[in-house]
């Protein structure tokens, strides 16, 4: 599947869940683990769970399986790793604690 195909089926596997600040960081040439970031938030463990899931049955139906997950017990933060993308999906108080996105967009 081509990336930016990738990135939009992501955004709108968080947005159908109710995700919200969804943020999509091109990270090419400041790290060498992926191309992207997605950085989304959701209000609870349980929605941090139904976002994750949400984006691991979309893409899964499009024939494109996560190498990893992380953290999807506790549901504070969930990681996905697509690869050239990885999915980063907070409850808010742990996105305002590591705030990724001002160390990746400068």
């Amino acid at each position: 599947m081509e990336i930016n195909q990738m990135l939009k089926e992501m955004q709108t596997a968080l947005e159908d869940k109710k995700g919200r600040d969804i943020l999509v960081l091109d990270v090419r040439g400041k790290t060498s683990v992926c191309d992207y970031f997605i950085i989304a938030s959701g209000s609870s463990s349980s929605q941090v769970r139904a976002l994750s899931e949400s984006i691991e049955e979309r893409l899964g139906k499009l024939g494109v399986e996560k190498k990893r997950r992380e953290g999807f017990t506790d549901g504070r933060w969930v990681v996905l790793d697509y690869g050239d993308v990885v999915v980063h999906i907070f409850q808010d108080e742990m996105r305002l604690f590591y705030h990724l996105e001002t160390l990746w967009k400068e």
